[in-house]
């Protein structure tokens, strides 16, 4: 039976059973809020959602989008001097006073702790001319973000018809934001000093929960209680959204212990490697491994099967953390993580002659003999 040239890429399938497996309770908690939702930080992937494509009243969780707009246009240490027209803004303050210098990164600690009105005022002002142009941006950056279900009128989230969000959007912004280190410091903070006054964090979470790290608290008669935070457990990020919610502390304890119980992220790859054959170097092979392990998010006892392509053989000469190939992960036949398959080590070519077209030929099959990889 005739021989054909073997395929350059050699597909093989690794089935692995779920590791860390988690005894917890499979249906979430009940909840208060009207819309809700989990989402995993790293790849955006939903583990619970309750009405939560609804557009609703956000109050002051509108600001994580005011702070992810102001940190991709403004530096930190810009200067401000505070306009009269900034001050004296409906609802909660951070008390500007006319002719005030501060910066910009003083301001957003008066937006993330203390929900200052007065501060985005003040922010988009200075990012856009206007809070009109401002409203824009967060327009534009909704959109870009991929939120269906969200505009915005002003910058500190203060009730309006053209003002709202959907539970999915906000942790879609706020995953965005939670990108810069920045926004992670600030809304981390649990005290920052300006001048006479000191600025408190609302959150209570950060002292109440374990692993959470920031979000935004948010209030008005219409809107109720709103409330985004974000907590990692295991190295599992998580995003937490719940709107018109009158017990949102506890809901999104609730739901993190409830989360953390049932999915785990794991590495499936991490310390395995493999070998490819390699022609015209000084070594005849090359280890590869799995760039980040391939982090994939699962429940307890879920399979897990990993495809893997690399070459039959490549020619020297190769550099450690050249591509090799892909893996990619799959639950139940859908798509779970995706990871680059690499090389470890450099492979320099052998001191030998500059190998002839005769040469790389009979080579070629004599690789391919070896692999086992052709066609009958």
């Amino acid at each position: 039976m005739k021989r054909f040239f073997a395929a350059l890429l050699a597909a093989s399938f690794l089935s692995l059973p779920a590791v860390n497996a988690l005894c917890a309770e499979e249906e979430p908690p009940a909840l208060s809020a009207k819309a809700a939702l989990v989402m995993e930080a790293a790849n955006g992937e939903v583990l619970y959602e309750l009405a939560a494509d609804e557009p609703m009243l956000i109050a002051s969780t509108t600001k994580i989008m005011t702070a992810l707009v102001v940190l991709e246009r403004c530096t930190l240490d810009r200067e401000v001097t505070v306009d009269p027209a900034w001050t004296g803004v409906e609802g909660s303050s951070m008390y500007l006073k006319p002719g005030q210098k501060l910066t910009v990164e003083d301001l957003l600690y008066g937006l993330m702790l203390a929900s200052g009105n007065d501060a985005a005022v003040a922010l988009a002002c200075v990012t856009a001319g206007s809070v009109e142009a401002f409203a824009d941006l967060m327009n534009d950056k909704a959109e870009e973000l991929g939120c269906t279900n969200t505009h915005f009128s002003n910058a500190n989230g203060l009730d309006a018809p053209d003002h709202y969000a959907s539970a999915r959007d906000l942790a879609l912004i706020t995953r965005a934001a939670i990108q810069y280190d920045d926004f992670r410091r600030i809304v981390s903070t649990r005290r920052w000093t300006v001048g006479e006054n000191t600025y408190v964090n609302h959150n209570r979470l950060l002292d109440e929960c374990e692993g959470v790290f920031g979000g935004k608290t948010g209030y008005t008669m219409a809107a109720g209680r709103t409330l985004v935070t974000c907590c990692e457990r295991k190295g599992l990020a998580l995003i937490c959204v719940t709107l018109s919610d009158p017990d949102d502390w506890d809901d999104h304890k609730a739901l993190y212990d409830w989360a953390y119980g049932l999915y785990d992220r794991d590495a499936v790859l991490a310390g395995m490697t493999w070998s490819v054959p390699v022609i015209g170097g000084v070594t005849d092979s090359a280890k590869v491994v799995s760039a980040d392990g391939l982090p994939v998010l699962h429940r307890a006892g879920d399979e897990i099967t990993v495809e893997y392509k690399l070459p039959a053989f490549v020619y020297a000469a190769i550099a450690a953390g050249q591509n090799a190939g892909e893996a990619v992960a799959y639950i139940d036949g859908r798509e779970a993580g995706r990871s680059e398959l690499v090389y470890v080590q450099d492979v320099p070519q052998a001191p030998a002659a500059e190998p002839t077209f005769w040469s790389r030929v009979r080579d070629f099959f004599d690789k391919v003999e070896e692999s086992g990889v052709f066609y009958q």
